[in-house]
């Protein structure tokens, strides 16, 4: 396995569900990236071995891959056990159904993330992996299997996530709070993010989640203003940012979070623009990571973004006043997401003893 700079979601010694999230397809070429930006950001999409990007050659993609996003293949003892105790709960886990790349090595350290309210999708992104179509019934008992897994693998940050389910009046909000319960009740002092779709901007189901106690509110943006239609036909950028500054909003104490993905078609202006909405919205933590394309129905790619790059927008986004910038070819949504709640707690305790 060739090595790269950014590794995967999780280190090997690190009892922590992290979201082996994988920013999916879609289909249609979206224009290259332009250089340069009204913020001299132009050294951002330079040459490769600047720190720029480099573009995949459509009659050998995805066969070629740059050495950074080259993953050992799943298939080490841990990682039979936790699939064999997923497969016994009867729980989902969004590293297999987005196709996370890391999902050997964090599966492999026992660690992964909860898919909750099925495996089929309401929405139909062209970024996305997930299965569309009609979702099943709602499984009530889910909350307590959850529960009882992150009791089983002793975890000591868990994160959960959904597929959207638009057939629901609350979008699924209650069973996220049922989930945050029950794992508070089976496993306390474990912390727990969850990482929610929109809810269709329903602030009575943001509340109801944020009303359980998460330690961080994630909702990911998915991708810039400009590429929203395209990429993310079901969603709305500014509810998204709604959706975020209420949660704030409910409770100061929450950190919230939010992500998109790289190399989709967007320009350095484009990111730029949407640190600064992120920012006036109350996220505290910002991650960013490669799309990949899971196939040939997704959208392609439009370039892959050096782990040079993005040690620059992690830079550019800490000057801007986030809290914590994952930023790497590999970072999924919760890339150290136990270390940032860990970090982050503590430098606001220091903040509000010097006050």
């Amino acid at each position: 396995m060739a090595n790269f700079e950014h590794r995967s979601c999780c280190k090997p010694d690190a009892r922590i569900a992290v979201l082996g999230y994988l920013f999916a397809p879609m289909s249609r070429r979206l224009a290259v990236i332009e250089n340069g930006s009204a913020r001299n950001h132009s050294a951002l999409a330079a040459d490769p071995d600047r720190g720029g990007s480099t573009a995949p050659d459509p009659g050998v993609w995805p066969s070629r891959k740059p050495r950074w996003l080259k993953v050992r293949a799943p298939g080490g003892p841990n990682y039979m056990r936790l699939k064999k105790l997923m497969r016994g709960l009867q729980l989902g886990s969004v590293c297999e159904e987005a196709h996370c790349p890391n999902i050997g090595e964090c599966w492999e350290a026992g660690t992964a993330t909860f898919l909750i309210m099925g495996e089929v999708c309401t929405r139909n992104c062209p970024y996305c992996a997930i299965a569309h179509g009609r979702p099943e019934e709602l499984d009530e008992d889910e909350p307590r299997r959850v529960g009882e897994a992150v009791a089983q693998l002793e975890l000591n940050h868990c994160v959960v996530t959904s597929v959207d389910r638009d057939d629901l009046p609350d979008g699924g909000a209650w069973i996220f709070a049922e989930v945050i319960r029950e794992i508070r009740l089976r496993r306390p002092g474990c912390s727990v993010e969850v990482l929610t779709p929109d809810f269709r901007g329903n602030t009575h189901a943001i509340a109801s989640v944020i009303a359980a106690k998460p330690d961080i509110f994630n909702h990911n943006m998915e991708t810039v203003l400009r590429l929203h239609p395209t990429a993310r036909p079901g969603g709305r950028y500014r509810r998204s940012l709604d959706v975020l500054s209420a949660a704030k909003r409910f409770d100061d104490d929450v950190l919230i979070k939010t992500g998109i993905m790289l190399g989709l078609g967007e320009r350095a202006n484009d990111i730029d623009a949407f640190m600064d909405d992120a920012l006036e919205a109350g996220v505290q933590i910002l991650t960013l990571g490669q799309y990949l394309r899971p196939s040939a129905d997704h959208l392609p790619i439009d370039r892959y973004v050096t782990p040079a790059e993005f040690a620059r927008w992690k830079e550019a986004g800490e000057a801007r006043g986030f809290l914590h910038v994952e930023s790497g070819p590999l970072v999924r949504s919760s890339y150290h997401a136990r270390e940032q709640v860990l970090e982050l707690r503590a430098r606001m305790a220091q903040t509000a003893l010097a006050g």
